[in-house]
């Protein structure tokens, strides 16, 4: 079935549909710890548009700048109205540019943490981009390597 024939209003098993997403959403944080278990994180390029992502992120998120603050958050910096609503926004940049930008997927909490039930949340493929940009940026990821 392509996407453009699919009826979310009317599927029948939503269930069976959101188990999908969540498989996705974990093998690609496990392709994504692979990855940096034998690359340093530094050394990666996510996307083509790591560069813009970064400095887009940097301008609309400041606060972020700071490694410490990159390092490791509290999800609910990223799901209080507020906040959600100033992603939103942000993520409608990315639109065009980034395939799948809003597609669900796990971001951990903690960069000096592998992904586990305590240190990672669900957020858009934007928002895993801009942090786990901005770690490999700061080389908060390359520890990683050889664990």
């Amino acid at each position: 079935m392509s996407l453009s024939t699919f009826d979310a209003e009317n599927a029948d098993n939503f269930e069976d549909i959101e188990r999908q997403f969540a498989v996705v959403a974990v093998e690609q944080a496990e392709t994504y710890w692979n990855l940096i278990t034998k690359v340093p994180g530094s050394k990666l390029r996510l996307t083509k548009f790591d560069d813009e992502i970064y400095e887009t992120f940097i301008e609309h998120f400041p606060e972020y700048k700071d490694a410490e603050r990159v390092r490791k958050f509290e999800e609910d910096e990223l799901k209080t109205k507020e906040a959600k609503e100033k992603w939103r926004k942000f993520c409608a940049l990315f639109e065009k540019k980034i395939e799948d930008f809003n597609f669900g997927t796990l971001l951990r909490t903690d960069a000096n943490e592998e992904y586990g039930q305590n240190t990672t949340c669900f957020v858009v493929r934007i928002q895993f981009y801009c942090f786990e940009i901005a770690r490999n940026k700061h080389k908060l990821n390359d520890w990683a390597v050889g664990h």
